[in-house]
């Protein structure tokens, strides 16, 4: 394999792929069972893909968002989400965990952001929220180092649903439905 070979790793180990949609639906369902929202779920995936720089899971993302209510507005200023009201204190403890285990800040930042989020949240939000952080961070690296692309689709009056698979390459054999990863996919 050369160098401008394109190598799809999920493709690469379709067993691999599976357990890390296996995972993902566990995360999901852990976050609908703390009675988190689709919307706060989305918001948190699209802000570490951010991070993470990957364009696929920000088109797949934004689009299951918009889906769950989330505004325009919102997400243009999702990453300068400190710099506004408009997050409510929910939003801001999952925009600041899902920060926190992007970037792994040294150990005194990342503890003094995660106590001040742990302090808005449940047990089971907290674990939850967290958990989906790591999968959203798994399947952008998938993403990232498969280079999957995002294609340019047609505007949502010429039909287009917001989320559609916007990939060029044909999705890989495990099933990409919003419950996939914790209120979405990757």
């Amino acid at each position: 394999m050369s160098a401008g070979d394109h190598f799809y790793l999920d493709k690469a180990d379709p067993g691999s792929w599976r357990a890390l949609n296996g995972l993902a639906r566990k995360v999901a369902a852990a976050a609908e069972d703390a009675g988190l929202s689709r919307a706060l779920v989305e918001l948190l995936n699209i802000r570490v893909s951010q991070l993470n720089g990957c364009a696929y899971c920000l088109d797949l993302h934004t689009g299951y968002a918009v889906e769950a209510g989330v505004s325009a507005q919102k997400l243009a200023v999702l990453p300068a989400w400190r710099e506004t009201e408009l997050f409510d204190d929910l939003e801001r403890a999952a925009l600041a965990i899902g920060e926190s285990v992007a970037l792994l800040p040294d150990e005194e930042t990342r503890l003094a952001e995660l106590a001040v989020a742990r302090a808005e949240l449940t047990d089971e939000q907290y674990s939850a929220l967290q958990w989906t952080a790591v999968a959203i961070n798994a399947f952008n690296r998938v993403s990232v180092l498969s280079r999957h692309r995002v294609r340019p689709r047609a505007a949502a009056s010429e039909g287009h649903p917001p989320g559609e698979r916007a990939a060029e390459e044909p999705a890989p054999d495990a099933p990409r439905t919003p419950s996939t990863v914790a209120g979405g996919t990757a």
